[in-house]
């Protein structure tokens, strides 16, 4: 075998790979998650800056772990990704008081880093293909069978010929009876 058979199969999947990753917020999603599990480190060092006992030590490993959540569902349901960003924006603001100081604050920049990314994320809305109407063939031959797709009617020119009215002059046109009895009301 050449090397050039082995680089097609490559070159497919890694256009797969770039399609999917390109359909989500894939870079927001993994620096959320990223900075939740760097969080979660930082809290089993051993340098014990914070220690949280009782209810805040138990926020000190949730808001860590709801951002690895949030990252994970990021990527795999990019159509609730503003309830995600917004979420990881309030966890990430929220570490800075339960889990030493965010992560040392490497955790808590990459959690609104990411969450900024995923708010600011749009999908990419994809056109459809138009086909050109076909020629005449040349030979008569067998007849297509399959289904055949028909371009888009296309729009008609506006005709500039035709009369229109601006606003200034509808509006400087003398009034009528029905807006002087109104004025004289009034």
């Amino acid at each position: 075998m050449t090397a050039g058979q082995h680089a097609a199969p490559a070159a497919g999947v890694r256009t797969r790979w770039r399609r999917w990753r390109r359909a989500r917020p894939f870079t927001a999603g993994l620096l959320i998650a990223l900075g939740g599990a760097e969080m979660l480190v930082t809290l089993r060092a051993p340098l014990g800056v914070l220690l949280h006992v009782g209810p805040q030590g138990l926020a000190a490993y949730l808001v860590p772990a709801i951002l690895v959540i949030c990252g994970v569902l990021l990527i795999t349901t990019p159509q609730q990704r503003v309830f995600y960003a917004v979420l990881s924006l309030v966890l990430g603001l929220v570490s800075w008081l339960t889990s030493n100081l965010g992560g040392f604050l490497i955790g808590m920049l990459l959690a609104l880093v990411g969450g900024a990314l995923a708010f600011a994320w749009t999908p990419v809305k994809t056109r459809a293909a138009r086909i050109a109407p076909e020629a005449e063939p040349a030979e008569t031959g067998p007849a297509e069978t399959g289904p055949t797709e028909v371009a888009p009617a296309q729009r008609e020119p506006v005709d500039r010929s035709a009369p229109t009215e601006s606003l200034d002059a509808i509006l400087s046109a003398e009034p009528s009876p029905h807006r002087d009895a109104r004025a004289e009301r009034g």
